[in-house]
């Protein structure tokens, strides 16, 4: 490549570079002006109430219903709440800033002291802090230490040091879930898996569709939210024989106390969110790849006396079915890549 065509690839690079990032700022600054004028309305709405609580209560569950029946995900019942406090918590439009997502502005929003959550949310625009570093900056009390600290530069050191790879990218844009159900985009697998994931998940999902143990698939990469976060669980079945969900996570390399943690975590939400009164409740299987050794972990059936726990493990397939099956499936995935 020549000096000349080196030049024009620059400059094409950096076109395209700022097209992108323009984009990206584009479409979060009207998703989050959205947002704000909804939750505006809301308020609005409320406030014209005699009883304000009782009708804001009523009033937040029929427009998720309306909301959720014409526009799809996005609206439930908790996301409208959080519309309503992102328009009290900024109720001057100019203060808020159109380099944010709206990630940004549902952590900012849980922020109380109003001088500290202003602080984080110059800093983030300053810095180009992206929703990960932004999430650890307040959760280590970053304001705070440095306020309190003799040290000050230390700290912004420490905290440059721990954000240094959490920079957001343009193309973040197509992995965030708030950006694609604002535009009522289907969410892709292949944003959130890697190709080796992503097989091996394909092949334990076609194993147990293939078992005739009563496995029906429900979803793949299964988003879950809290008020905080956002989870996805690799594979969600419904075993109709059981009459329960079956959720199931793959974990690359050693099984930890904080994948038991989170896989429990599931199994209640589960339930919570998605059980019927006749469903039984929700089995979560872990499924833990190491290069010597594979971990399957049930979650629920060995601490819950209201299952038939010899049911369960008649129609559901073994730990030895289940570690042979990811072994063989790893060995043949590494073949096919050599």
């Amino acid at each position: 490549m020549n000096l000349q065509t080196t030049n024009i690839y620059q400059t094409i690079k950096t076109i395209l570079q700022t097209a992108r990032n323009n984009a990206y700022k584009q479409v979060n600054f009207i998703m989050v002006e959205a947002y704000w004028n909804i939750g505006k309305q809301i308020v609005e709405e409320e406030q014209k109430g005699e009883d304000r609580a009782k009708y804001g209560s009523y009033l937040i569950k029929e427009l998720s219903k309306q909301l959720s029946d014409e526009f799809g995900k996005g609206y439930s019942q908790q996301s409208l709440r959080n519309m309503r406090q992102f328009y009290n918590a900024f109720p001057i439009r100019s203060t808020v800033w159109s380099e944010l997502s709206w990630s940004h502005y549902k952590l900012l929003i849980r922020v109380e002291d109003e001088n500290t959550r202003d602080w984080y949310m110059e800093e983030s625009v300053k810095s180009h802090w992206s929703v990960r570093a932004l999430e650890r900056q307040i959760g280590t009390h970053y304001y705070e230490r440095l306020l309190s600290s003799r040290d000050k530069q230390g700290v912004e050191i420490e905290a440059q040091e721990k954000t240094k790879n959490l920079i957001v990218t343009p193309k973040d844009i197509i992995k965030d879930p708030y950006v694609l159900e604002f535009l009522d985009l289907k969410q892709n697998d292949a944003f959130y898996e890697s190709d080796v994931e992503s097989a091996l998940i394909g092949k334990i999902q076609a194993f147990l569709l293939e078992l005739g143990r009563g496995f029906a698939f429900v979803d793949r990469q299964k988003r879950i939210k809290t008020e905080h976060s956002d989870f996805y669980i690799d594979l969600v079945f419904y075993n109709y024989i059981l009459k329960c969900f079956v959720v199931i996570d793959l974990k690359r390399g050693k099984l930890t106390h904080q994948d038991v943690g989170q896989m429990d975590m599931y199994v209640r939400m589960f339930d919570d969110l998605e059980k019927s009164e006749e469903d039984n409740p929700t089995i979560g299987i872990i499924l833990c790849t190491e290069k010597d050794n594979t971990v399957v972990k049930y979650s629920v059936i060995d601490d819950n006396e209201n299952l038939f726990v010899s049911k369960y493990q008649f129609y559901l397939p073994t730990q030895e079915e289940l570690r042979n099956e990811i072994e063989k499936d790893l060995l043949e995935l590494e073949m096919n890549k050599n």
